[in-house]
């Protein structure tokens, strides 16, 4: 699909032969997903030998990025903004005092095997531990994925535990990315939701429309709207560069099946810590039907220090949207606090 969509194909809504997953098999696309340093660098016409700090953190988070994802990258450039998300750096290894592996309290906010209930009305069930892309700022990246439900029988503890508990009317499928589940088994689960009389709504997380847009295929699509439970879809870019191409493509699909999508994005040094990042990023989803929904403060994991941005700069930068864009095109400015009975506003 790449090379193929144009900005007046996306335009005005023409998907005709073009809709995502039709023509390639997302699977397969993953897959084929580069998986080492010097694949990528080559890809984009760079040395490794030029920069040897970027060269050392591969074997404690694997590097991943699939061929959409890289061919949305400016070639040369070592400081892309989409490259900067996804470089391994030396600096990942550094011990940085208030930065830790659980920084959002996910261990504690543990109800059973598999689901993290924080927020009253509302609890979320690590779908699948896996992602298309490894984002080196990912507050989840040292999450222990191996102690969480891999079958479906390990799942009924959660299921059991959503239908005792009347207060929740909400369900988020998160992850790792919950959209690496098959087609078969996102259809079990979300069934077994609907079937829950007082869920009212099924929010996912993912980013597989953005860095895998083959995903989004037209059955998957009408699987996320096939029952009673209201869809929102929460995806993640941090850069309108990311919301090219057949990504623009499985966005709008979404949009026009009826979904409510929402962005959130993570406030980065060196890919988005600049006014005119942040305003072409919302104008763009806007202009795809995208509201943005929250910027958060980058949460401090270990092994992402190098990426925070102090909240003064945040705060000025959201006051420089404000004047800048129309108030439903300016996202909330968050951070978590573990234990805290919502996201935190820093405005």
């Amino acid at each position: 699909m790449n090379g193929t969509v144009s900005v007046d194909d996306v335009t005005r809504g023409d998907f005709s032969g073009m809709v995502p997953g039709r023509n390639r098999d997302w699977q397969k696309s993953l897959a084929n997903a580069i998986r080492d340093l010097p694949t990528l660098l080559e890809s984009l016409g760079l040395s490794s030998e030029v920069l040897p700090e970027f060269l050392d953190a591969e074997s404690e988070f694997p590097l991943l990025v699939p061929e959409s994802y890289q061919q949305r990258m400016e070639k040369g450039n070592f400081h892309d903004p989409l490259l900067m998300q996804v470089l391994p750096m030396a600096v990942e290894n550094q011990q940085v005092i208030g930065f830790d592996h659980d920084p959002v309290g996910d261990d504690a906010s543990r109800a059973a095997p598999g689901l993290l209930h924080k927020y009253h009305g509302r609890a979320l069930l690590i779908a699948h531990g896996s992602c298309a892309i490894h984002c080196r700022y990912c507050f989840r990246r040292h999450f222990p994925y191996d102690q969480e439900p891999h079958s479906w029988e390990s799942w009924q503890q959660a299921l059991n535990v959503i239908r005792d508990d009347e207060s929740l009317h909400e369900i988020l499928l998160s992850g790792g990315d919950p959209l690496i589940l098959s087609d078969r088994r996102l259809k079990q689960l979300i069934e077994a939701l609907a079937d829950i009389p007082h869920l009212r709504r099924l929010r996912i997380h993912s980013r597989l429309p953005i860095v895998l847009p083959e995903r989004m295929t037209p059955e998957l699509i009408a699987l996320l709207t096939s029952t009673r439970l209201r869809t929102i879809f929460v995806v993640h870019a941090n850069h309108a560069r990311e919301l090219e191409q057949d990504c623009a493509i499985a966005l709008q699909s979404m949009v026009q099946s009826g979904m409510t999508v929402l962005n959130q994005a993570v406030l980065l040094k060196g890919v988005n810590d600049h006014v005119d990042a942040l305003a072409e990023l919302c104008e763009r989803s806007v202009d795809l039907g995208v509201i943005p929904y929250y910027l958060h403060q980058l949460d401090r994991v270990q092994g992402a220090a190098h990426f925070e941005v102090p909240v003064e700069t945040g705060r000025e930068l959201i006051a420089a949207l404000r004047s800048r864009l129309p108030g439903y095109a300016v996202p909330r400015y968050v951070w978590e606090e573990p234990g805290a009975p919502s996201k935190m506003p820093l405005t």
